[in-house]
């Protein structure tokens, strides 16, 4: 029998690869009109001006972790483990494509890529566990449109969303009950332990267009408890991080939470619930900023999950992903076709595939 041939791209942000990319790294995330949502006209120079003015707390930023983000290297390293995993199955010769939404590699060298390679259809995977039009909707939009400039036209399957995936939410939990033991044993017998949940945050206003990005990090959040086993009913709270415009934001926010666990007494396990690679949210934000803030205040103790990066559980989870998407052949959520979010939750290609299919 003659295997399939399977691209899969594996949406991500991105990440600077030296200092001087850091500037050209953040316009390319602010001119981006998923991300800075005012008319077309002011964004380009409204955007580069974001940049320029967020370039010099940046670059301090990623000095602490050598200048340059690890997202990459991660990212490439999660594509090599899926087609390990991937390859003892019968029916596709799969190989993975990393295409990164605001550094290299950009979407329209890799689709030149996959061009190269010829395959039969594509599966496009954003390792972004919970659907945005921020994240992988703006991911999609760039692929659409390196393919269109270069006549690539292949059948072509989208993963929307997996934020409560049986064996992502398994993989996740375990890595927390890994972490839990490390904190309790470094803790006195006396203080409490909260679970903190962080995801990345979104201005609220786009939560009330009909993003579902919140909705489905609660989901997430609920099926990572429901693996916890024994420790499933221990204090636990969702929040968001990484504020950068002063609009109003999704809360509680992190910051706030970790006031909150200063007033309580009660130490403090991160847990980064829509990050799977480290990068900088994760090696400088939460694991110095923040527990830099938590020292100040007080906080009896703070720990934090790892991500996920090519661990073996969540490795497998990706392909059994990879494998339920190309055996559905259309773009969808995770779930067998039957979209989750509510309905005012409809800003995602899954529900305009749905009205499409309703109106035709």
């Amino acid at each position: 029998m003659t295997k399939r041939r399977v691209a899969i791209v594996l949406f991500n942000l991105g990440g600077p690869d030296r200092p001087e990319s850091v500037r050209p790294f953040l316009t390319n995330l602010f001119t981006d009109p998923a991300i800075l949502r005012v008319p077309g006209f002011v964004r380009p120079w409204l955007g580069r001006l974001i940049a320029w003015r967020r370039t010099k707390p940046a670059l301090e930023n990623y000095a602490f972790i050598g200048g340059r983000s690890p997202l990459l290297e991660l990212t490439q390293e999660q594509g090599r483990a899926l087609d390990a995993a991937l390859a003892g199955d019968p029916a596709i010769e799969a190989r993975s494509f990393v295409a990164m939404r605001y550094w290299h590699p950009l979407s329209d060298a890799v689709a030149r890529d996959v061009q190269a390679w010829k395959p039969d259809e594509v599966l496009l995977l954003p390792l972004y566990p919970q659907y945005s039009t921020t994240t992988t909707g703006s991911s999609a939009t760039a692929w659409d449109e390196a393919c269109a400039a270069i006549g690539l036209s292949v059948p072509t399957t989208m993963l929307c969303c997996w934020h409560s995936h049986g064996g992502f939410a398994s993989a996740t939990a375990a890595l927390v009950r890994g972490a839990y033991a490390q904190a309790r044993a470094a803790l006195p017998d006396d203080v409490p332990l909260r679970l903190l949940f962080s995801a990345h945050g979104l201005p609220e206003s786009i939560v009330k267009a009909g993003d579902p990005y919140q909705w489905q990090v609660e989901r997430t959040v609920a099926a990572v408890r429901r693996e916890l086993g024994d420790i499933a009913e221990m204090d636990h709270a969702v929040c968001y991080q990484s504020r950068v415009t002063p609009q109003v934001w999704i809360g509680p926010s992190t910051e706030a939470e970790i006031e909150r666990a200063a007033h309580d007494k009660v130490a403090l396990l991160v847990c980064p619930i829509a990050f799977v690679s480290e990068h900088s949210e994760t090696l400088v934000e939460l694991d110095i900023e923040y527990r830099e803030v938590a020292h100040k205040l007080g906080v009896p103790g703070y720990f934090r999950v790892p991500a996920q990066n090519s661990d073996a559980g969540f490795i497998a989870a990706l392909a059994d992903l990879a494998r339920g998407a190309l055996a559905s052949g259309r773009t969808l959520c995770s779930y067998a076709g039957a979209r989750q979010c509510p309905k005012q939750q409809g800003d995602c290609p899954h529900a305009r595939a749905r009205i499409a299919e309703a109106a035709a």
